[in-house]
């Protein structure tokens, strides 16, 4: 119980928000990357993690990842908070006497709102996934892997990265603790993590029909460009917000998010000049998301230089990664894998060369003096994410498939997966009519359609 500071309960409240709109930031950039006949499809797979996993995270998912550790640092205790108990309660308004407000802390914040900030990470998180397995795969079997993958691989993981002494348990997660790699705010924990898992899914699922013998470019450029603009913005909230304080921490995160993605979106642009002959606005998409990806590790242990130089390095071998998949031959969709796993790992091994004592992660890297001291525990830190996250993820794509299937039917594959799965399209094209100028156009309706949604086979013209 005690007296929380005001002001940090105000950013983290505004911070929780600005990192709640990524997932529908994410959804825009995913959806307009996707052809037109799945786009629904691909942004409800975004926006039901925030049904989904929020509901997870009251039951039990808070408790599993920021309850006092029950062994080793793997896990937190899954029924010390269930329901969030314990982390409310006392008064919440002043007495009589006004007498000051007394309630379960967080450092300076409430309990409940540090709970609601980290719920959003876990959202996102699953969210991040469905990328790879864009066009085909069915919405239903998508729900039961992303609530069972949050479960026994996002929390646990939590637990690992964020959990500290003295902080948020009495006892923290092993990474946090034990091997002391920086990882500020989910290097590893979101972006490594779903990145593997990624990888794991779209191998399961398979390669879409026709890749890569057919063009599947993006069907809206434009939803691309508003997504990522979107994902920028609410990451000053997931990276500046994991300061959990109003403070010089949260500044210095802050410019640095800003930088990196400055640096992020040239690096990828440059690279697509100098391989392509022309920059394009999805790349300039991508470099904003890589760049983002690439200093959350390290935002608060690098320079504002140093992040530059994580940003450029990690836009131009993320821009190169992304074609991986065509020589390796896995069918990763949208690129969470060259973007998100690249990037993870980037941002994490270069907190061991680029960190500097003069920043809050108070450690040098090799480049500051400090030796290969940091940059094995980053390794160490990344390699076992991934591992850990890419095996269960295989086992679980695997257990869903032999219990609900996981892919769509190659009918349904082909006519579109918003009209299978859910039975509505993003653009009505049932009626088309233009008018002025030489003349206008109506449709001919045949027999077998609706008064709803006519069945449109021929067109009439009449000058006019």
């Amino acid at each position: 119980m005690g007296v929380p500071d005001t002001g940090d309960t105000a950013w983290m409240l505004a911070s929780a928000a600005l990192v709640l709109l990524m997932t529908p930031g994410l959804a825009f950039f995913y959806g307009g990357m996707t052809r037109s006949k799945s786009v629904l499809n691909m942004m409800m797979m975004s926006m039901s993690a925030l049904g989904l996993i929020g509901v997870l995270w009251v039951l039990f998912g808070y408790s599993m990842a920021f309850g006092n550790d029950v062994g080793l640092g793997l896990l937190g205790n899954p029924f010390e908070h269930l329901g969030l108990s314990g982390l409310f309660g006392g008064q919440y308004l002043e007495g009589d006497a006004g007498e000051a407000v007394s309630i379960p802390l967080v450092n300076t914040i409430p309990a409940t709102v540090f709970a609601a900030f980290q719920a959003m990470f876990a959202i996102i998180t699953v969210a991040l996934i469905s990328g790879a397995a864009a066009d085909r795969l069915r919405f239903g079997p998508w729900l039961a892997f992303a609530g069972i993958w949050a479960t026994v691989v996002y929390f646990p993981v939590a637990h690992w990265v964020f959990s500290f002494d003295g902080v948020t348990a009495e006892t923290g997660g092993w990474i946090a603790n034990n091997l002391a790699a920086i990882d500020f705010a989910g290097g590893t924990a979101v972006h490594i993590n779903s990145g593997a898992a990624a990888l794991a899914l779209c191998l399961v699922l398979g390669k879409r029909r026709g890749w890569p013998r057919e063009p599947m470019r993006p069907h809206n450029l434009t939803l691309v460009m508003l997504g990522s603009g979107l994902l920028w913005f609410g990451w000053f909230g997931f990276n500046a917000g994991s300061a959990v304080a109003a403070d010089g921490v949260a500044g210095i995160t802050f410019v640095n998010t800003l930088v990196a993605t400055s640096a992020g979106m040239l690096g990828w642009l440059l690279t697509e000049r100098f391989r392509d002959g022309k920059p394009t606005s999805l790349g300039a998409a991508s470099g904003v998301v890589a760049g983002l990806v690439a200093i959350t590790p390290s935002c608060s242990s690098v320079s504002p230089v140093g992040a530059i130089a994580v940003g450029a390095i990690a836009g131009v071998v993320c821009a190169l990664a992304v074609g991986l998949k065509f020589r390796l031959g896995f069918d990763d969709s949208l690129d969470v894998v060259g973007v998100h796993l690249v990037g993870g790992m980037i941002g994490t091994l270069l907190v061991g060369l680029f960190a500097t004592d003069s920043t809050p992660g108070g450690v040098n890297g090799l480049f500051y003096g400090g030796g290969f001291d940091q940059l094995w525990r980053q390794a160490v830190g990344g390699f076992a994410v991934l591992i850990y996250s890419f095996v269960l993820s295989i086992v679980i794509a695997y257990l869903v498939k032999a219990t609900f299937g996981l892919r769509a039917t190659d009918e349904a594959e082909v006519g579109g997966m918003d009209e299978s799965e859910h039975a509505e399209s993003a653009y009505d094209f049932s009626t088309l009519r233009v008018g002025g100028g030489l003349g206008s156009h109506r449709p001919i309706v045949t027999p077998g359609g609706t008064d709803r949604e006519p069945q449109v086979t021929a067109t009439t013209s009449k000058e006019g």
